[in-house]
Parts: structure tokens; sequence; C-alpha cells
């Protein structure tokens, strides 16, 4: 044994020792958290040890709050409970059950069963028909508070009961003031008399009985303006708590502790009003076993007032029963919802309730949608018979829309000086129509307007109508008809626009659409195209006039009219104006001046003298010519890496070309990394020249004609050539003479096993590109200059298959030639011998 507790170790065992005292204390935890509310010590259920025993009274809380006793609920009154009474009125707001119910069906409790979701749905279902019902937001507004006020004058007619502190008021003659408590029995007692019965007595009557009592005592006692020489008045230093209960189809039905002035509204509200089942209509007060009052709530919500409301005693039962009567009103009334209504009540009185119809409702009639004791049926309620029409419990009454069209409207557009809408009752037909829109205008085509008419059966007419006849009376005027649509057309709508063109210089050019008006002139378009510019050929302007007979049958047929003018260039008014009226469609040339010619630039940058912009001087000015002109050439400048950027515009066919041939360089060449392989169809372009040559024969072959916007650039001679590509070590090199191209390539480390070798080629610093040529089976490199770069393309997978198929044709060669050889020794063998 001794053994056997030696293979455990000290920090072993007290491990194990704080593993189960945590699976204890978690235990615990659960077993706790599964006990039902109110289960436990402390609680104030019907079941537990901490609750009353059966008749005993209740005490309040300390903090005001209700207290539960078996199956009563009590809500003491202290000062503090005041202010609590919108709290315990906020617990019984449905819309709050609503809120717990919606989140209910969000928390996924694992613990969670059917039952429970199910009565969460039919929780949530019962507040929305709650919401529904005409009276329901009485009760659960946090702004309305029906909590009795004790800071009022004390009633006249107030009951006394048992806990009533009362105080008596003795001025005049003699001044006293003597204080009372009524006890359980009803008694109070007052010096020097003794018990008085106060109890069941309202105010008037024990102060009656007090002036009895006292005026033995006191020298001619009486009541405050009865002429008495002293006088006794009595009011209420404390009031009582009483017991109600609240029985029947309310949120929160119990027994509630109340002030002794509250009515049966204000123990009404504190249990949240009337649920899904409750009447508004029929709320009854019984006090010792008889019906004393029945409330009608719809007296307060529609008038503001409730005269049945009565002031509760204690032990008084306020029972809700189920509504009797309940009618379901929708569609366009201005308070829709659910209404309860008294047996004899007709379908005016649900409509007073609902507020009445709403502007765009269909007062005519109601539908009315009723249950039978098999099945539902329908019936409708016209508007006489309101007032005699009972609705049946469960009826759903439907008000609908007007519909969206009107009775007495006809309609006129077009060229006339009102359109609009008109009444038909003020227009019965078409000459008073356009009486009332106060005639047409210039612009109206009269020979034939249209009636569009809506027929009874919903098909849609057209009626065609000579206007000029009708209003010279040769025609019957047209007798119109609702929703009929007069629609008179426009002379303009009626033709193509009409437009004047003019093209070419002009200075809101080089196209200018102009709308055509009568009587313009050629100057007259001119102007409103913003005038000649300075390049424009006013002694040249021809204008192009459409013909309207060509002979389609004649190869040479005239198809425009062609008139050449001389204009005057200030555009005036005088003997030399041409005076040519256009006519639609004319379209007016006006062409560049032949002797205009505007100025043109090339750049120059880099090593010259004189760096910048130098303006052309000839139209031949070559490019030695302009490099005199900036003065020469620094000591810095590399004459072979001279480039000249030339803007380049290309064809379609050009373009294709050059994107075949870029594509053919390499993958590299595609993404622009070199001046000159772009794909652009406008830019600039780099012009391979030799400066060296140039500058050695100026004028010569090699000699370049300049163009406006030409950019010539010099660098300094570079000390550099750049290795990119399939090369071990990509990297940028000296330069140095008399290196070739593979001794660049082997400073950058060599070609690697993807190199595709015959393709390389070498970009020089003016433009120009120079690839590898192919000898037999040897690579001819290109020359390298200072500041070129060297590319080595990638080989791809055509590329492989090539040169293996390369490979296998050697190989193929080869072995033929072998075999040749070998049948040439062995004969020449065989004829030796």
């Amino acid at each position: 044994m001794k053994n056997f507790f030696g293979s455990f170790s000290v920090s072993s065992v007290q491990r194990a020792i704080s593993h189960v005292c945590l699976i204890f204390f978690v235990t615990i935890s659960l077993l706790k958290a599964q006990t039902p509310a109110g289960a436990g010590a402390g609680s104030t259920g019907s079941g537990s040890t901490g609750a009353p025993a059966q008749g005993q009274p209740t005490a309040p809380s300390a903090a005001g709050q209700p207290v539960r006793a078996g199956n009563q609920t009590t809500v003491p009154t202290t000062p503090q409970n005041v202010e609590k009474r919108t709290d315990i009125k906020k617990s019984a707001d449905p819309k709050a059950v609503l809120t717990q119910d919606e989140k209910a069906k969000e928390i996924k409790d694992e613990k969670a069963t059917p039952e429970d979701a199910e009565e969460a749905y039919r929780q949530a279902e019962l507040a929305k028909i709650r919401r529904k019902i005409f009276g329901n937001q009485l009760f659960n507004n946090s702004k309305i508070d029906f909590a009795p006020s004790e800071n009022i004058a004390t009633p006249r007619d107030y009951t006394i009961g048992p806990g009533d502190e009362l105080t008596a008021y003795i001025y005049g003659y003699s001044q006293s003031q003597i204080e009372m408590v009524v006890n359980s029995d009803g008694f109070a007692f007052i010096k020097p008399v003794g018990t008085v019965q106060l109890s069941g007595r309202t105010i008037e009557q024990a102060q009656k009985e007090l002036i009895t009592r006292l005026a033995p005592y006191y020298n001619n006692l009486g009541a405050p303006g009865s002429g008495a020489s002293t006088y006794l008045q009595i009011r209420l230093s404390r009031i009582r708590t009483i017991r109600v209960t609240v029985l029947g189809e309310v949120v929160t039905p119990g027994t509630y502790n109340v002030s002794s002035l509250s009515s049966a509204l204000n123990a009404l509200y504190l249990t949240g009003g009337p649920n899904e089942l409750g009447s508004f209509r029929q709320i009854q007060v019984v006090r010792r076993n008889k019906v004393i009052a029945t409330l009608d709530l719809y007296e307060l919500l529609m008038n503001g007032t409730l005269n049945s409301d009565i002031r509760l005693q204690d032990n008084d039962v306020i029972q809700v029963g189920v509504y009797a009567k309940r009618v379901e009103l929708k569609g366009n009334v201005k308070r829709p919802g659910l209404y309860e209504l008294l047996p004899n009540e007709t379908m005016d009185k649900v409509l007073t309730y609902a507020g009445g119809f709403t502007d765009n409702a269909y007062t005519e009639r109601v539908k009315v949608l009723g249950l039978t004791t098999k099945e539902r049926r329908i019936i409708d309620v016209r508007t006489g018979d309101y007032n005699k029409y009972v609705p049946n419990n469960g009826d759903e009454i439907t008000a609908e829309m007007l519909l969206p069209r009107f009775e007495n409207m006809v309609t006129i557009t077009g060229p006339v000086f009102r359109p609009g809408q008109y009444s038909l009752d003020q227009n019965k037909t078409l000459l008073q129509l356009l009486k009332s829109a106060e005639g047409l205008t210039g612009e109206a085509f009269t020979g034939r307007i249209n009636v569009i008419r809506t027929r009874e059966d919903l098909a849609v007419e057209n009626i065609s109508i000579n206007l000029i006849d009708m209003m010279a009376g040769k025609t019957d005027d047209l007798i119109l008809q609702r929703e009929d649509q007069v629609i008179i057309p426009s002379k303009f709508e009626l033709r193509e626009g009409a437009f004047i063109k003019v093209i070419g210089e002009v200075n809101n050019g080089p196209e200018v659409n102009l709308d055509f008006t009568s009587n313009l002139t050629i100057e007259d378009a001119i102007i409103r195209a913003g005038g000649f510019k300075e390049s424009a050929a006013n002694s040249q302007i021809e204008v192009v006039r459409r013909k309207r007979d060509v002979n389609v049958k004649s190869v040479s047929a005239q198809i425009a009219e062609i008139f050449t003018f001389d204009v005057n260039r200030d555009l005036t008014i005088d003997g030399n104006d041409t005076r040519f009226v256009l006519e639609p469609y004319d379209e007016i040339l006006v062409r560049v001046a032949s002797n205009y010619q505007p100025q043109t630039f090339v750049t120059i940058q880099g090593e010259v003298v004189n760096p910048g912009i130098h303006g052309i001087k000839n139209k031949d000015e070559k490019l030695s010519d302009i490099l005199v002109r900036a003065g020469g050439l620094t000591a810095h400048a590399y004459v072979n890496g001279a480039t000249l950027l030339r803007k380049v515009t290309l064809s379609d066919e050009e373009l294709e070309q050059r994107n075949k041939a870029v594509a053919e360089i390499s993958d590299d060449a595609k993404k622009g990394q070199f001046v000159g392989a772009g794909i652009d169809r406008d830019k600039q372009e780099a012009i391979g020249i030799d400066l060296g040559r140039i500058l050695k024969n100026p004028g010569g072959r090699e000699d370049i004609i300049l163009q406006d916007g030409d950019i010539i650039d010099i660098p300094k001679r570079l000390e550099t050539v750049r290795l990119q590509g399939e090369l071990l070590f990509p990297t940028t090199v000296k330069y140095k003479s008399g290196s070739s191209f593979m001794d660049y390539v082997s400073q950058g480390g060599g070609f690697t096993r993807m190199s595709l070798k015959r393709k390389s080629y070498v970009i020089y610093p003016n433009g120009s590109v120079d690839r590898t040529r192919k000898f037999m089976f040897f690579n001819i490199y290109p020359k390298v200059e200072p500041g070129s770069e060297i590319h080595i393309p990638q080989r791809t997978q055509s590329d492989l298959l090539e040169a293996q198929r390369a490979l296998q044709s050697v190989i193929g060669i080869s072995s033929t030639l072998m075999t040749l050889i070998t049948t040439v020794l062995a004969f020449r063998v065989l004829g030796n011998q």
C-alpha cells in the first residue's frame, strides 16, 4: 500500500482535489440555474415559506413595489408609489410583451422546446391584435397617467373608512383643532366626547355628527355659513389605502392596494387595460355582491367624459368580461381597427368611432364580409342604410377608394392658348371647349384634328374632324363625352425640321447647324456661326443645295446645285452684299485660304547651346539648319544617341502591321519598354536618325525635313549598357569599347535555360532596333553601342517544340549522312578486294 501511494506526488493529489471542487461548484450553479423563479427561499409565491398566511394582511414593501400574496397582487399606497404607477403600467404594456416575444424568437436557447416557441408566437399574435383594438392606446401610452391627485379639496361625498386620518378645525368664537384616526372598527376617539362612529359616513354626514356631539362644549357651534358664532369643518389629513380586485379579461388581473380617492378607471389602468378578449363597453363595478356601475370606455375615448366612473371602496371588484360583438374596419377610414359594439349600434355609429371616411374614400357603399354558421358571405351596405344596418360579430367592413377617373373632365392639347383639363358641364361641345381654351394659335393645323374617346366598353376610339369646316358651319358641332381628349396638331410638327449647315473656317466650327428661318442670307448664317476665322478664304465661299427633281434614269444627272460667292470679310451690309437667300438644308463651305500658313515650331532639348522651342522658317528647313540656329552642339553631346520624336497617326492597316511587328520582336516590346514599340494610333514616335552623317553632310540624303511638333533630343554621352530579359542576373554595366554582344551577356550571368537566343535584339539610344541574325547553325548578334539596351526574350512552348523538331531533323540528317558514308566506304573496301 505504501508503494501504491508513493507512486503519486503531492502536486498531483492537489490537482485532483481542485478538479473535484471545481466540478462540485459547477454542478451547484447549474442546479440553481434550473430552479423555477419563485421556488427558492424568499419567494413571494403561494408555495413559498416566506409567504404570509391566508387571511393575513400584506405589508407594503419598503420600495413601494407590488407584493404577491397568494393569488393577490397588492400595490401599497405610499408617496413613492404614486411615482411608480407609470412603471407598473409599463410592465403591463402589450407592446412590451410583444417586444419580449419577438426577442424570445431570436434567442437560440438549447433548452427551448417547440411548445415554448409556439407559445411565444401565440403571444406575439395576440399582441398584434391588441394594437388594433380601438382604445388599447389608452392603456399603453406612457404619456397618460390616471393616478388620482391627492392635493385636492376633500370631496364632500367622500366615504370615510378605517385608516383615514381626519382633522376637525374649530374656529370663530372658539379656536381648536382635533386630530382623529378611524380605527378598524370604524370609530374615532375624540376628546371630550369619546368614540364616534364615522366609518361609512360621508364627509358632510361626519361633519353634522361632530357638530351634534361637540355642541355642548362650544358656544353656538355650527357648519360654515350657518350663521353660528363657532364653526366646525372637517378635512382629510391622510388618505387610507383600500384593496380592490380586478378580474376577467385584463392584461394583469389581481388584487391591488390603491388610494381611497381612486376610481374604477384608476384601478383598471394599473392592470394594463382589457386584453385581446376584454370588453371596453361592459366593465362592471361590483360592491357587496351587487353591480353598482357599468363603465363604457368609448365615452371617454370619443367625448372625453366618463359619467359612469365611480370612486372605489374597500373590497370592490371590477369585472371585465369578454366582448360580445366586435367588428373590424379596413380601407379608407380615418382610424382603421377593431371596434366593439353594443347590441343595437348601427353602421353609422361604427363609422363615427372610426372618425369617418378619408377624403378619397368611396362613400356610396361599404362592403361587409360576414360569417354564417357554415361559410362566409358578403353584403353591400349603401349610404342610405348606414343608420339601419346592424353589424354582426366578426364582420369585416371595408371602405374602398374612389375610382381614379373624372366623371366630367375633357382635355384639349396642342396649339391653343390655354391647353389643359376642362369641365364637361360647361363645355358640352367641341367649339365651346375651343372658346374656353381662348382659341387657336397661329401654328394650329385645322385641316384634321383628332378626338380620342373611351367608350363604355373601355375600347379607345379615334374621331377625325375637319375643324375648318366645323368652324365654318359646314359640319355639325361635336358633342363631347367624359374623358374625351382633343388633340390639335401643329403645322411645324408635320414637317421635317429645316436647318442650315456651316462647315469649315468659322469660329464656332468646324461644323455649325442653324435652325432655318426665312430670308436668311449667307452673311447672316456666317455671323450666327461666329464669323470668319483668320484662315478663312472668304472669296471662295460655296453653297451646296440639294436637288429635289433628280432624273434617276440619267447617268450624269445633276444631284446638287453649287453656288460660289465672294463674301465681304467684315460682313457689313453694303454694296458688296451677296443678297443670296438661303433655302432649307443648304450647306455653306468655308475653306482655308490657299496662302494661309500658321506658324510651326520644333523643340530642341539636350546638349545644344540654345535648347528650347524654335520656329520653322522655311517649308524645307532641315535638321542641320535648325541645329545651326540653336548654336550647335555642346562638348558633351552624344551624336549617336540623338533622337527625333514626331507625332504620327497610323491608319488601320499600319496599326495592325505595327502590332504584328511588336509581337514578333518580344513580349517585352508589347509592354512599351522601348521607344517606338507602342501601339497607339496617335503618339510621339521615335524616328531613327544618324546625326553624325547629317552633321558631316548637311542637306544630304540623311538630313531630314522638319515638321510642326518635332522634338529633337540630343543626350549626353552614355557610358552604360542595360541588360534585360532571360539572363541569370539582368543589370546595367559600363560600356567598354570593343566589347561584343556576348561579352555583355556574360556580365549579366549568361543565358538561362529559357533564353531565346536567336531572337535577341538591341535597342540603340536613337530608338532604332537591331536583331540577331542566323547563319547556318550560328547566331550573328548585333553591335552594342553606348546607351544600348540588350533584350533577351523568353522561350515559349512553341519555341521549345520548334527546337525539338530542329534537333530531331539534325539527328535524322546526321544519321542519314553517316549511313551514306558507311555504305560508300563498304563498297570501296569490296572494290579493293
